[in-house]
């Protein structure tokens, strides 16, 4: 495998000594052996004066650290497709459904995708195969916004410490379930009282043996009394962790080369249960009432509010937009891979993995509900609740229990694991643009990656206290909320209007060498959807979590969070959005000149951003004056941003 790295060398502008010509030489050469001019440029056709080439001294060439790529195409789709359909898909999109109107939430749904979701997804992958780098590096296309890459690692920090911790429970109930019969089913000699208990008082509620078993067993959220008492650290919990993460440092320990293998069993063994499920629920009793409960049409819904955010924030959730997984997942792609045509067949993908989720969902809770008695939304719930209460009991009630069990929770186990890789190379991506030596030593990548799995581990074990669900919840509800939004947004606008969206759409375009008729005419419509429709829904989202969160209490079954727990909740989602603030004063603070002429340096492409581009030759008027790559501590004049004016006045 063979790449650049995307860095280009620090340098003189244009120079005729022979160190400058060395780095436009390396520079000029892509990962397919094709020749091409550093950002666009072609310094062999410029007449440069030779004065002011010689008055500077040379500057050292780093060297080129080889990027790995996927091995084939299907390893890059299949670890999309793995990292987007996580547990997401299971347990909030088929709740999502029923609560919004049944079949009609996929209208609101369809229209999320097509006008937020899919534009942005495409962003990211475009990003990420053009620059090849990662969330943090990507930005040298317009380091003014080198804080959204920043802002995106600190979101795909928080939901690494948590989204471990779901594979951690799987594990636990994955173990359980080599139990016969099973600990939270009624033929269990423990929960005989439980199931034969009659209330003598029609107030008190009863809470069955899967709960009882979740909530004692698994959480021991019974001896927490909230937010502030987390108690001491469920070992059985603990154990389950560090498995979870030794297994993630396993898989990825020699990067794209290990993970990219090892999704093709972990994203395609769910879909195989999924149609395993779905054909055993389809012959059970009540399973249709189950499914009829998932798809009946309330049409009056779509007048409400909430179901548009609801549809919008599952298609976030759900895509992994703006967390750095996707822009570093397509960072190891071929350059002239067809990136819109892998857009669309993962998001379509995914979404309609959701779909087909619901199904396998709700015909089990049908029969579940059709033999205890009751109406279907009395047994159906969302998140935790649905994989881990309602689904184990109505799982409990099949004949061969043991064995669906067994099946249901390896399912689950396999979709956090993709999901995971996706948000862990985001963050190991980035880590090791901005140190690529890393890249060429082995043995400290791995001493890397085994201590950034160690410190998760750490951070981890405060989740899995008797109280951890409390934390657990809070970071879940804050760290993909307005913070990941406002990132987003800022992405879409920065790249619409400060790089420029016609020249983004060219940028596609020269990747996808021979660009069939229907891609030109797609990107019309994603144009229109970056620099109009998309920015308008993200403010809406925008403002309705907003008003959201200041209406609403953040809850956990009756407890409520006190003030001050949602207070760090916000500044969680604040820290990761603000740091766009942050390196946007830092970049502009670093030019010279007035400020309007700081920010015009600030959001000007670094010269190593077109390094992959093998068209780029070709385009030579697009082309903005060269950009010097130098250390910051150097003062830059305007002489080392105006080539193209020393070509100017040669030729004059």
């Amino acid at each position: 495998m063979q790449d650049i790295s995307g860095k280009g060398a620090a340098g003189s502008p244009v120079g005729g000594d022979a160190a400058a010509a060395a780095a436009a030489a390396q520079n000029s050469l892509h990962s397919n052996g094709h020749t091409v001019p550093p950002n666009g440029f072609n310094p062999a056709s410029t007449a440069t004066p030779q004065q002011q080439s010689d008055s500077r001294a040379p500057s050292p060439v780093p060297a080129v650290v080889p990027r790995d790529q996927w091995g084939g195409k299907y390893e890059f789709l299949l670890s999309c497709i793995g990292y987007c359909v996580g547990l997401g898909n299971v347990w909030r999109f088929p709740y999502l459904c029923y609560r919004n109107g049944g079949g009609v939430f996929l209208i609101p749904y369809f229209i999320m995708l097509f006008v937020t979701g899919v534009p942005l997804f495409l962003m990211e992958l475009s990003l990420g195969q053009y620059g090849s780098a990662g969330p943090i590096m990507v930005w040298k296309c317009c380091p003014l916004l080198k804080g959204i890459g920043i802002g995106m690692l600190c979101v795909s920090t928080l939901v690494c410490l948590y989204y471990n911790v779901i594979i951690a429970w799987t594990f636990y109930y994955l173990g359980s379930s080599f139990q016969s019969p099973l600990p939270w089913s009624c033929e269990a000699a423990a929960n005989a009282a439980l199931c034969n208990a009659t209330v003598g008082n029609s107030s008190e509620r009863r809470y069955s043996p899967t709960e009882v078993f979740w909530n004692e067993n698994v959480l021991g959220v019974v001896n927490s009394e909230g937010l502030h008492d987390p108690g001491p650290v469920r070992w059985q919990l603990a154990l389950c962790l560090l498995a979870a993460w030794i297994i993630i440092f396993l898989c990825m320990l020699k990067g794209i080369r290990s993970s990219g293998k090892v999704v093709y069993v972990t994203a395609t063994f769910p879909y195989f249960v999924l149609i395993v499920l779905i054909i055993r629920g389809a012959t059970l009793e009540g399973s249709l009432q189950g499914v009829a409960f998932y798809l009946t049409p309330d049409w009056s819904r779509l007048a409400n509010a909430q179901v548009w955010n609801d549809a919008a924030s599952q298609i976030f959730y759900s895509l992994g937009i703006g967390v750095g997984g996707l822009l570093s997942m397509a960072s190891y792609n071929k350059f002239d891979n067809n990136v819109i045509r892998d857009t669309i067949v993962i998001t379509i993908g995914n979404c309609g993995t959701s779909f087909f989720a619901g199904f396998a969902i709700f015909s089990i809770l049908g029969h579940m509900a059709w033999k205890k008695g009751v109406p279907v939304d009395k047994v159906a719930d969302t998140g935790p609740g649905l994989a881990f209460v309602a689904y184990p009991e109505a799982l409990a009630l099949l004949p061969g229990s043991v064995f669906w069990s067994i099946l249901f929770f390896l399912m689950l186990f396999m979709l956090g694991v993709d999901t995971l890789f996706g948000n862990m190379e985001g963050i190991t991506t980035a880590v090791l643009d901005e140190f690529p030596n890393l890249r060429r030593n082995t043995f400290h990548k791995s001493l890397f990656l085994g201590t950034l799995c160690f410190v998760f581990y750490v951070m981890g074990l405060l989740l899995v206290t008797d109280g951890g669900i409390y934390w657990f919840t809070l970071i879940d509800s804050f760290s993909t909320s307005f913070g990941l939004i406002i990132i987003t947004l800022f992405m879409c606008i920065g790249i619409s209007f400060f790089y420029g969206v016609n020249q983004f759409c060219q940028d596609i375009v020269d990747m996808i060498c021979h660009c069939p008729p229907w891609c030109s005419k797609v990107l019309i419509y994603f144009k229109a959807c970056w620099v109009f429709c998309t920015p308008f829904l993200l403010l809406f989202i925008l403002i309705y979590i907003f008003l959201e969160m200041y209406n609403t209490s953040l809850r956990y079954g009756s407890y409520v969070y006190p003030r001050w727990g949602k207070a760090l909740g916000v500044c969680m989602g604040a820290t990761c959005c603000l740091q766009i603030v942050i390196w946007a004063v830092v970049a502009i603070s670093r030019e010279t000149g007035t400020l309007k002429e700081r920010f015009k340096k600030s959001i000007r492409p670094l010269n190593s951003w077109r390094v992959n581009n093998v068209n780029s030759a070709a385009r030579s008027e697009n082309v903005e004056p060269e950009r010097v790559e130098a250390p910051f501590t150097v003062t830059l004049t305007d002489v080392d941003f105006t080539a193209m004016t020393w070509e100017m006045g040669s030729n004059a």
